[in-house]
């Protein structure tokens, strides 16, 4: 009798949990709005500052509003070479309807000497940026190069691509898409 009165007990604990647990559940996932900073879709893009290859600072939170672009590359990576040519024409094609692309350079695995060459080769007029601690890109858990990351105006993350090359195609439809919202 007491082996049933302890499953009754048991059982009656289980159920009030399952209760629990549906009755709290987040179904509209809107629990953290997307708002907790994390280097995945659905996240608000983690804070940084970083300082242009002329030295100018720039942060990320201050281009809220706008279409942004996160492109972690470096000099010696070809699928970085290879699909800077049509993130470039992307940019000159958008730049003017609130697209900015922040190419960041992860020069603690680069050469700061071959970062502005190879800028000035391609012909890239968006904002190059110099990650020289390697703090951004351990914020941002790159594993890979490339690695970019499309952010809306409100500062979350809508995709993440690793590896590359990114071709103009994909690059266009999702500026176009995240431009029409």
């Amino acid at each position: 009798m007491q082996r049933i009165n302890r499953r009754l007990v048991f059982a009656g604990f289980l159920l009030a949990g399952l209760f629990w647990i549906g009755l709290s559940a987040d179904r509209n996932h809107s629990s953290t709005g997307g708002l907790i900073p994390a280097p995945q879709k659905g996240f608000l893009a983690p804070e940084f500052n970083l300082s242009t290859l002329d030295g100018q600072s720039v942060k990320l939170s201050d281009l809220r509003g706008k279409i942004v672009l996160v492109n972690f590359w470096a000099t010696w990576c070809p699928p970085c070479r290879a699909e800077m040519p049509a993130v470039e024409n992307v940019y000159n094609s958008y730049k003017n309807r609130g697209f900015i692309v922040l190419a960041v350079n992860s020069t603690v695995q680069d050469t700061f000497t071959n970062v502005a060459p190879f800028a000035q080769q391609l012909g890239l007029s968006f904002p190059i940026l110099l990650d020289r601690s390697g703090d951004v890109s351990h914020l941002y858990m790159l594993r890979s190069l490339p690695t970019s990351f499309f952010i809306d105006k409100n500062g979350i993350i809508r995709e993440v691509v690793i590896g590359g090359p990114m071709s103009e195609a994909l690059l266009r439809s999702r500026v176009e898409q995240m431009l029409q919202e």
